[in-house]
């Protein structure tokens, strides 16, 4: 392991109760996906994506307001928050063929957001922290899987709608993303 990634996986950084509860909120996956595309067990997996995603903000507050926030969870409890949902749009895929939409640009923004922060930690050496354009997104998206667990009969028009919402504000986030790490890339020097 190298010096960089040394810093940010340590003892202090890994144990800590909000990476804990980030832990339990990648455990919840594959119970989520169980539950829907097994059991089709629908209300369980709805409670199971509540459980998580009311976690997802315990585990924030815990770090911020205990001193806990480390580099490793800012790089870690996001990577859980993008695992979630890939794994919410796959299953709703097995009723709704048009979150294949969603399930794409997630993975096309995901994939080339997180190349460009890697890129930057490795410039700057430091992890930004998620902003609230991602935190509204991720609102977004918990919503859109909801609303699609509990409505089994929701109109394709009402679904499209409520996936473009989700799309827009995906692309706008892969925007702001994208324009804050190729301003830290071409920034002319390290911090």
């Amino acid at each position: 392991m190298n010096e960089n990634m040394k810093k940010y996986i340590n003892r202090e950084n890994l144990f800590t109760i909000p990476n804990a509860i980030s832990l339990f909120r990648l455990l919840l996956i594959p119970l989520f996906t169980w539950l829907y595309l097994n059991k089709e067990a629908y209300m369980a997996a709805l409670a199971v994506i509540a459980v998580s995603g009311l976690s997802d903000i315990v585990d924030g507050k815990i770090a911020r307001h205990y001193n806990m926030v480390s580099d490793f969870g800012k790089m870690f409890d996001p990577v859980v928050d993008k695992l979630t949902q890939a794994a919410m749009f796959f299953c709703l895929l097995s009723r709704f063929p048009n979150m294949l939409i969603p399930l794409i640009v997630h993975a096309i923004k995901e994939i080339t957001t997180g190349i460009m922060s890697l890129m930057a930690i490795n410039k700057t050496n430091v992890v930004e922290p998620a902003e609230w354009p991602g935190k509204l997104t991720t609102v977004f998206l918990y919503a859109t899987a909801m609303i699609h667990i509990l409505w089994t009969d929701i109109t394709t028009e009402i679904s499209d709608i409520i996936i473009g919402i989700s799309v827009g504000w995906m692309l706008f986030a892969f925007a702001f993303y994208g324009i804050r790490n190729l301003k830290i890339l071409c920034s002319k020097q390290r911090k």
